[in-house]
């Protein structure tokens, strides 16, 4: 294995396992209310539709970006009105979010479809082009890559360390216990679902506007279920959620790598090793009991509120 394989191996997990990274946070946000959202996948569409299309309006990435994380979080807010106020089933009320989402992300960006932008400014960390073994992609990343893991931190500091969390979690370990401590059941799971919604509609940004620097149709390649399966994979905590990230984003990079450099194996095996490594980690990892998912996970709350 030469450097320049390692340079694109190491630098493509990364750019391709952060938006995952932000889109399991947001998931582990929302499943620690009490709430599976399968609805991700169209709101990841939402976000990379919506901040493409203002990064072209605008010429300002960071315009769309930002217009992406508002309108991930609003969208979301379809699914909290379903399963919060309406007490819909969830598993339903996250599907018909995810084709909705789907149709809006295809009409708002049908007018730019193909299109192109400079995307996201890239920035190599001091000091390391000097180094021999460096390559021109290692260590060169946008500003939401650097984020990402300062915001898991983040993520696991306001779960585990604030009251906030604190109420946020009983929520989706025992609602009536919470209810019974004084806590609106409601307002904590409409809050969780602007966050998971906040995070989502960034992580789609990221992929038109810094990874793939265009629109079209369908382009999250099912990201919204592997990040739903990534929070299984990390207990439904945060800081491990980056290593599953990175996992996958490592198979979908090695496949890309794989592919470049015209392995005698089928393209359409190569396209299943992220999928099947995602499969595989689950079966070895779900197992165990340490850790177990929340109480009320996918639970209809049907008390007074």
């Amino acid at each position: 294995m030469n450097w320049a394989f390692f340079g694109g191996l190491l630098s493509g997990t990364i750019m391709y396992g952060v938006p995952l990274l932000y889109t399991t946070l947001g998931e582990v946000i929302g499943q620690r209310a009490g709430m599976v959202n399968l609805g991700l996948e169209g709101i990841l569409l939402i976000g990379a539709s919506v901040g493409f299309a203002v990064s072209i309006e605008t010429g300002n990435p960071w315009l769309g970006v930002g217009a992406a994380a508002l309108a991930g979080a609003l969208f979301n807010l379809v699914y909290a009105f379903l399963v919060a106020t309406r007490r819909a089933n969830q598993l339903a009320s996250g599907l018909t979010v995810m084709f909705f989402g789907m149709g809006i992300s295809a009409m708002v960006g049908r007018a730019y479809v193909g299109g192109g932008i400079a995307g996201l400014a890239r920035y190599q960390v001091p000091g390391v082009a000097a180094l021999p073994w460096v390559t021109r992609t290692m260590f060169n990343y946008d500003l939401l890559v650097y984020l990402a893991v300062p915001v898991a931190v983040l993520v696991w500091w306001v779960l585990y360390r604030t009251r906030w969390g604190l109420s946020l979690r009983a929520v989706g370990e025992n609602p009536s216990a919470a209810f019974a401590a004084g806590r609106r059941i409601s307002a904590l799971k409409y809050q969780a679902a602007l966050a998971c919604g906040f995070l989502a509609g960034i992580a789609g940004a990221h992929l038109s506007v810094a990874l793939a620097r265009t629109w079209t149709e369908g382009m999250t390649g099912g990201r919204g279920f592997v990040a739903v399966a990534l929070v299984i994979f990390s207990k439904w905590h945060p800081l491990r959620a980056i290593v599953g990230a990175l996992l996958f984003g490592g198979a979908v990079t090695l496949q890309l790598q794989l592919q470049a450099m015209g392995a005698g194996v089928s393209p359409f095996l190569l396209n299943m090793i992220p999928y099947l490594l995602t499969l595989g980690v689950l079966l070895v990892w779900s197992g165990a009991r340490r850790f177990a998912a929340p109480g009320a996970l996918g639970r209809v709350y049907s008390g007074e509120e």
